[in-house]
Formats: C-alpha cells, sequence, structure tokens
C-alpha cells in the first residue's frame, strides 16, 4: 500500500511539472505574437489623430483595438464630432464596434480609449472606469490639452498615411 501511494504521489508531481510546463509555453507563444502590423510586412502603426484640425502626436497601444482603428482609418480617413462629458473627457461614436478588452483604469489627461466597445474618449482630466486603452497623447501639458479639448464640441479626425 505504500508503494502504491508513492508511485501516485510521483505520478501527481510529474503531471503538475507538465502542465506548469504547458502553460509558459503557451503564454511565450501568446506574447511573441503582440505585434501590430496594418499592412503586410509592417510592425509599425502610423495612425494619425488630429483635434479640430491640429495634429496630435499619439503613441498608440499593442492590440487589436488599436489594429482594428488602423483598418477602419486606412480605409478613409475617421472624423468623428465629440461632444463635452462631465468636464474632463471628449466622447464620441466610431459608428462601428471595435473588438475590446475593458479593463478598470484610472485615466490620466491625454489618454485615449474605446468605451463600451464603439465610442471613441479622449481626457483632458482623470477619470476611473473600465476602458480599453488605444493611446496617450503626447507632449501636450494638461493645460494645452484642457485648451484643446475642453469645448463643448470637438472634430477628432483619424487617418492613416
Amino acid at each position: 500500500m505504500k508503494r502504491v501511494m508513492i508511485v501516485a504521489l510521483v505520478l501527481m508531481l510529474v503531471l503538475l511539472t507538465s502542465c506548469s510546463v504547458k502553460n509558459e509555453s503557451q503564454q511565450s507563444t501568446v506574447s511573441d505574437k503582440e505585434t501590430i502590423s496594418t499592412e503586410e510586412g509592417s510592425d509599425m502603426i502610423s495612425i494619425t489623430m488630429s483635434i479640430n484640425g491640429e495634429k496630435a502626436e499619439v503613441t498608440w497601444e499593442n492590440n487589436e483595438s488599436v489594429k482594428a482603428l488602423a483598418k477602419l482609418a486606412a480605409e478613409s480617413p475617421l472624423t468623428i464630432d465629440t461632444s463635452m462629458y462631465g468636464g474632463f473627457e471628449q466622447v464620441g461614436s466610431i459608428g462601428t464596434d471595435l473588438p475590446s478588452n475593458d479593463v478598470s483604469i484610472t485615466t490620466e489627461p491625454g489618454d485615449i480609449v474605446l468605451y463600451t466597445g464603439n465610442n471613441i474618449v479622449v481626457f483632458y482630466g482623470s477619470n476611473s472606469w473600465s476602458y480599453t486603452r488605444l493611446g496617450h497623447i503626447e507632449n501636450k501639458s494638461d493645460e494645452e490639452l484642457k485648451d484643446l479639448l475642453g469645448g463643448n464640441n470637438v472634430e477628432i479626425t483619424f487617418s492613416v498615411e
């Protein structure tokens, strides 16, 4: 009986070890595929974002939502009329659903997120909610972002050059 228990214990350890190795291998495979490509052979996304005609320098996230946004903008420039909401963000409908992976986050001024899969939100303040991160506007102070985005209606255009 003692011998059977030892064999069973060894078998369990071997099985647990092989499951652990398999999970590490799967995680490695997923992270190896996290490059975004909008064109065959390209690893870079070149989405241009303009706010009321002024180009904004954006660092884009590496996710399926941004890839889908780039494909939309590559077909023709995507212009979104946004409205101020809450005194800290501009919100506008994309007109279609994009893949989303919402997580609870606290945004910062300059963050660009996807809300409910079909709305773009650009922050000039902060908020905590469930969003999918798309990108972040660089090289603008909080005050510059408020001046740029703080109006009642803002036109945001995404294009791919």
